[in-house]
């Protein structure tokens, strides 16, 4: 299956989508903020990444511009995954290259439904 990067800043959230997404058989790494993933982005390659935008250290829209500038992550679905609902953030995010937006709380069967849409 997939090799997915969830980044947030919050414990309960990088486990629930970690328990969730690896019941689907994906393979999940977490990072607690937007510089501690765009770590692992170096030291990896991952298919698909979910970030939260308001973090310590870097944001999430910070982490998505950065990713984008990659070669590897030109094409990477990067999902904004955050209780921001500014149109100003969405668009933002959009604008620095995010692929998609999930409003926490979320319904784990609509990210599982949201990652297989992005992983075809």
């Amino acid at each position: 299956m997939a090799k997915i990067l969830s980044v947030d800043d919050s414990k309960v959230i990088r486990e629930m989508v970690k328990a969730v997404l690896s019941a689907e058989g994906h393979e999940v790494t977490t990072a607690n903020d937007g510089v501690e993933g765009l770590e692992a982005a170096r030291n990896n390659q991952f298919d698909l990444i979910l970030t939260d935008i308001n973090m310590p250290n870097m944001n999430g829209i910070s982490l998505v511009s950065k990713l984008r500038r990659m070669p590897a992550y030109l094409h990477t679905p990067i999902v904004m995954i955050t209780t921001d609902n500014s149109d100003y953030k969405k668009s933002k995010s959009k604008t620095m290259g995010a692929t998609g937006w999930l409003q926490k709380p979320f319904d784990p069967a609509r990210l599982i439904q949201a990652t297989k849409k992005l992983l075809g």
